[in-house]
């Protein structure tokens, strides 16, 4: 037997115990519906717990090209057109704004993203800081959480957001 061999039956058997129920469960899932300041929905977002922390994956419409600032939000509310309903940054260890920060992260800082001359984001962003599950951070706190968008990028130190304008795009956390 050689090591193709091995990787192959050793996927095979995770797979077959998986869809019998008795190995590692399936990742937890959420997703959101984006909104613009008009309450119109321009896309979607997607999130699942893997073992490096939440893959958020993005397709987003009608977006302005350029360099925007991509944050988790404490408050599971978008409420248009400015979209504060969603409150501060998701901070639940009570660090400071910035990757660049020695006293930062929020857990829901994350890297800028970029949008193309086609105002379209189709991005996936690692957040090693949060969960979908149990735990001080859980996204699925009390009163949730939101994924916002910035009109402009975060300039990773500024306290409390970044520096990064208004909100142009918001999402609810929610369970499928």
């Amino acid at each position: 037997m050689n090591l193709r061999t091995i990787t192959l039956a050793t996927g095979l058997s995770a797979a077959l115990l998986a869809l019998s129920g008795t190995g590692p469960a399936l990742a937890q899932q959420a997703n959101g519906t984006v909104l613009n300041p008009d309450g119109a929905t321009i896309g979607t977002v997607t999130l699942t717990e893997t073992p490096a922390g939440v893959l958020i994956a993005t397709d987003i419409t009608g977006l302005p090209p350029g360099q925007h600032a991509f944050h988790i939000h404490a408050v599971g509310s978008c409420e248009p057109p400015d979209f504060t309903s969603a409150a501060g940054h998701f901070n639940p260890t009570g660090a400071r704004h910035g990757l660049l920060s020695p006293d930062g992260p929020h857990a829901g800082d994350m890297p800028n993203v970029s949008v193309g001359p086609d105002g379209v984001l189709r991005v996936q962003v690692l957040n090693a800081m949060v969960t979908l599950g149990e735990g001080e951070t859980s996204l699925f706190d009390a009163d949730g959480s939101s994924i916002v968008m910035h009109i402009g990028p975060d300039d990773y130190i500024t306290d409390p957001a970044g520096a990064a304008g208004a909100r142009i795009a918001c999402a609810v956390i929610e369970r499928p």
